[in-house]
């Protein structure tokens, strides 16, 4: 073959490959590059999370014992959803603690009729890896033996006192922060305005006032039961830092010298990604971090009474003392 030729032939084929080397990738697949999801605005420009949510989910924040996976398939987390739906929906035992304390089904408060989001997810917390609360430092396992140890001296239905905060309806764990689903009434509100997003929670009807104006956060010497919060904005991402704990309201014996660090970040119409970081190294050897999804749900939120009339207390504590007479009677009958 002539050398001329060959020196067209090598041209044309070099051409033909550099054409094809700037297509672009989504051209030569005949896919179309998936669409970034970019939340509506406020009316001063900021991502728009207000609306009504709910963060209900059968997720456990730590992984099941015997669960080596990060994810289920689809048939299995129907199949745990139903099995915990099926254990909310038995009917207590009549006259005890239970029936008179949480009786999910006497009013319809079971998760199963609410909206929730099926996760994949074998557990909230995604790091570590294992999907379990990190190990204890020695400050933190004496810190919670003393607990446990207060507990047993003192139990939770002696007396009103004794009984723990959520029964006596002054702080419920979806108040957070970290924002962590209740048994039920997992529902939020949020509302912003220039330079603050508030977050009204539906349990004990809490409000979080988060500044974003860049404020510093309050003296250490300044506690407080939701802590001290300040927010900012990372694109598309609200960031809230939680200083200034009291340490009476802990999370799974967490100290007052918990950090939390939430991301809120609107993923679509319907949806919010919701994670938070926990640093504590007054009781953790390690930070964790969970994810919750926030669907979209329908308001308005009306007034949690809890304890209208004080009345759950009262009668829970009447279930306790006839718990014990009953003991007390059946052990006199033995004898």
């Amino acid at each position: 073959m002539p050398r001329q030729l060959v020196s067209v032939i090598s041209l044309t084929v070099l051409i033909a490959v550099l054409f094809v080397a700037s297509i672009p990738t989504a051209a030569q697949t005949s896919k179309p590059a998936a669409k970034v999801y970019r939340a509506p605005r406020t009316s001063d420009g900021q991502p728009d999370l207000q609306g009504f949510w709910t963060n209900s989910t059968y997720t456990s924040l730590e992984r099941p014992k015997g669960v080596t996976k990060e994810f289920y398939t689809p048939e299995e987390a129907r199949n745990v959803v139903k099995r915990a739906a099926d254990s909310e929906a038995e009917q207590t035992t009549p006259g005890t603690i239970a029936d008179v304390h949480y009786d999910f089904t006497q009013f319809g408060l079971d998760r199963s009729q609410s909206d929730f989001s099926l996760s994949l997810r074998t557990s909230l917390i995604f790091d570590p890896a294992d999907g379990r609360i990190p190990a204890m430092t020695p400050q933190g396992v004496r810190r919670a033996t003393e607990a446990a140890e207060y507990r047993k001296r003192v139990g939770r239905w002696d007396s009103a006192e004794s009984n723990d905060l959520d029964d006596r309806c002054l702080i419920m764990l979806g108040a957070g922060p970290p924002m962590l689903n209740s048994t039920y009434n997992s529902n939020y509100q949020i509302v912003q305005g220039s330079g603050y997003v508030m977050i009204l929670v539906e349990m004990i009807h809490d409000v979080r006032i988060i500044p974003l104006d860049g404020r510093p956060h309050l003296s250490p010497r300044i506690r407080q039961w939701m802590g001290d919060a300040r927010g900012h904005w990372e694109g598309e991402t609200l960031v809230v830092e939680t200083t200034n704990f009291n340490g009476k309201n802990p999370l799974r014996n967490s100290s007052e010298n918990m950090r939390v660090v939430e991301r809120f970040t609107r993923v679509a119409d319907d949806a919010i990604r919701y994670t938070f970081t926990i640093e504590d190294e007054s009781t953790w050897v390690r930070p964790w971090s969970a994810e919750l999804p926030m669907k979209k749900t329908v308001g308005p939120l009306f007034e949690h009474a809890c304890h209208e009339g004080n009345y759950g207390l009262y009668n829970t504590l009447v279930g306790a003392r006839l718990e014990e007479k009953k003991a007390a009677e059946a052990k006199k009958d033995k004898k």
